[in-house]
């Protein structure tokens, strides 16, 4: 048996040789040890709303908390949506030593290895994270959702919250099914049973919509490493559930507020854009294998339609047709917008006004947005000039490519150390990438990618082939399939 690797060691190697900085600078440690407490929300303009019931939903494991939500009944079937967002700019103060690192990457990074936070954790975790049972300062985005789903107003400002329960979205999602009991935070605190359901109802109501306006329902599977004992023992792929969803409904309706607060306004934004798949025949090939026809133009609309009915017809092959769609329609990038213009619309969620702005302790740019929010809502000048704007917008773009990179290499190093005794055995695959940099699979069992370095003529992204392990390097990341001979 092959001794196990340093999957610590590789990752910070692989950050370096994308150009993103593993350790904070000596400046910046300084700067956080000089930070002792969490920002106060003061000032008249600061709204008191710590005596709602806010909650957060997120990772079991997660304690950089970024945002919370609470709904309010409304008259005729109307609910309102409240979600506060760390107010990270309270602390992380602009061209400081902390706020340069966290140009510099601009996200957090997550590997299979460890997690290289774009904060320090002190801030992250605790000060500027909205931990339970803590009073915060926060910037709520107020949305009114109709019973269809629709979000008939909105309101942006500054409040002070107080977490009342940390929750984790497979337990809630499991309460919410009826398959779980309500996890103890739930049975507890009076009332919060019903909140969460009331947000549930209304997320449903505003997905339902969503998806009518031609939004994508993809399920890509992301490889999650188990270890036992400090040692990898598998990957296996994190499932969608009902608490995901709801928080995604909320955030996607929550940016879409903010990208639209900042026109409004009159100040420049970095939207989040996804622009018309340049492989769009490849994904109608795509459908065409699946008996389905879609347009010769690029259509959000049809292309829900396609992915809705291969949920239903065989949800255990979605992933792979959902990955394979992911990889055709390109990366999203941010993208400079100025007040009195348009920039492109994002094309997976079909909306034409979409922003960064809900994890501002993860994402430089919600950090960048919520600078700008404040300022808007102040009547003050923005604090980036236009040109510092445009840069920033390319630059984050880069490092979330970069960061995705180390991300994916790590993850191989994991996966050709799990799989380094199994060479020689076959495994049914998916093509998840072609170029003229080569091919490359995706097996389900354990969840893991590699190169096809062998019998890849022909082969496009979506294809399905049989493939044999021939060869696994865990220090340089290499998983090599061959594709199989008929037996």
């Amino acid at each position: 048996m092959r001794p196990p690797i340093d999957l610590k060691s590789i990752a910070h190697r692989v950050m370096l040789e994308h150009g993103l900085l593993p350790d904070f600078s000596p400046e910046a440690l300084a700067e956080t040890g000089a930070i002792v407490e969490p920002a106060v929300a003061t000032g008249s303009a600061v709204r008191d709303l710590r005596g709602l019931l806010w909650a957060s939903i997120d990772n079991d494991t997660s304690r950089d908390l970024d945002q919370l939500s609470v709904a309010e009944a409304m008259t005729g079937g109307a609910v309102k949506i409240y979600v506060a967002i760390a107010d990270v700019d309270a602390i992380v103060k602009q061209r400081s030593a902390i706020d340069a690192h966290a140009q510099a990457n601009t996200t957090s990074v997550y590997t299979a290895a460890q997690i290289f936070p774009m904060l320090p954790e002190k801030l992250s975790t605790d000060l500027t994270s909205l931990a339970e049972d803590s009073d915060r300062a926060a910037i709520v985005i107020e949305m009114v959702v109709g019973p269809s789903g629709a979000v008939s107003d909105s309101d942006v400002y500054r409040a002070a919250v107080r977490n009342r329960a940390k929750l984790a979205y497979n337990s809630v999602a499991a309460w919410l099914d009826g398959s779980g009991p309500a996890p103890p935070r739930v049975a507890t605190v009076p009332g919060l049973d019903e909140q969460l359901r009331m947000q549930d109802r209304a997320a449903q109501a505003m997905r339902a919509i969503r998806f009518q306006h031609g939004a994508l329902s993809l399920q890509t599977p992301e490889a999650q490493p188990v270890f036992e004992g400090g040692t990898l023992h598998d990957l296996v792929t994190e499932e969608p559930n009902r608490a995901k969803q709801l928080i995604e409904d909320f955030m996607i309706a929550a940016n879409g507020v903010t990208a639209r607060t900042l026109a409004q306004k009159g100040s420049p934004s970095l939207r989040r854009v996804l622009r018309t798949p340049e492989r769009w025949d490849r994904i109608v090939a795509l459908a065409a294998a699946f008996g389905d026809t879609l347009p010769s133009e690029a259509s959000c609309e049809a292309l829900a339609k396609f992915l809705a009915k291969r949920r239903s017809e065989d949800p255990a092959r979605f992933p792979d047709v959902s990955l394979s769609v992911v990889k055709l329609l390109g990366r999203g990038e941010y993208v400079l917008e100025l007040p009195g213009q348009q920039a492109p619309g994002h094309f997976g969620l079909a909306v034409s006004d979409y922003t960064h702005s809900t994890a501002p302790n993860r994402r430089f740019p919600d950090l960048i947005t919520q600078r700008l929010l404040k300022a808007a809502i102040d009547s003050q000048p923005a604090p980036y000039a236009n040109d510092e704007l445009k840069a920033l917008a390319a630059h984050c773009t880069d490092q979330e490519t970069n960061a995705a990179k180390v991300e994916r290499q790590v993850m191989k190093s994991a996966a050709a150390q799990l799989l380094g005794s199994r060479v020689g055995q076959r495994f049914d695959a998916t093509v998840s990438g072609a170029s003229s940099k080569g091919t490359w699979v995706r097996i389900r069992q354990p969840s893991a990618e590699g190169r096809l370095v062998r019998g890849f003529q022909g082969l496009d992204v979506g294809d399905t082939v049989r493939v044999e392990l021939v060869h696994t390097d865990a220090e340089r990341g290499f998983v090599d399939f061959a594709r199989a001979s008929p037996s």
